[in-house]
């Protein structure tokens, strides 16, 4: 199995990247580096990927589990090395769900199957960033 995309040059700094599921996505570098800021930064696109991966492992999961929330987010920060080229060195990846009478352990249990085992993205960042993983349950 693999993936293909086409990334094609808009202008500027503009890049349209073409999704083998779904409509594009632009990428565009902030005022800074001469970007006018209209599309995602590609290194916080790989962010976003992480928490999509997972994501999607832990709520399959749930499912299976029959297990309800009623709200689910990841905040996934990263830190960039100082020498170029900077890529993530450092990576945290907050779990936080929302619910009545949440049950503790089985969304630990889900979590640590998407993290330790079926998240390939999560598997990718691990070849060159120390992750720190935390789980934080807002009970209604």
């Amino acid at each position: 199995m693999a993936d293909k995309v086409t990334t094609q040059w808009k202008g500027d700094m503009v890049f349209e990247s073409d999704n083998p599921r779904w409509d594009s996505i632009m990428m565009d570098a902030s005022e800074e580096f001469g970007g006018t800021n209209s599309g995602m930064a590609p290194k916080a696109m790989m962010l976003s990927s992480l928490a999509g991966c997972s994501g999607l492992d832990v709520v399959s999961v749930l499912k299976k589990m029959r297990i309800k929330i009623d709200d689910f987010k990841m905040i996934v920060e990263g830190e960039l090395t100082d020498e170029h080229p900077k890529y993530y060195h450092k990576v945290s990846v907050d779990y936080h769900f929302y619910g009545k009478d949440l049950n503790e352990n089985k969304i630990k249990s889900a979590v640590d199957l998407s993290v330790e085992k079926y998240c390939g993205v999560m598997e990718m960042f691990r070849h060159f960033a120390e992750i720190k993983i935390d789980i934080h349950y807002h009970n209604k």
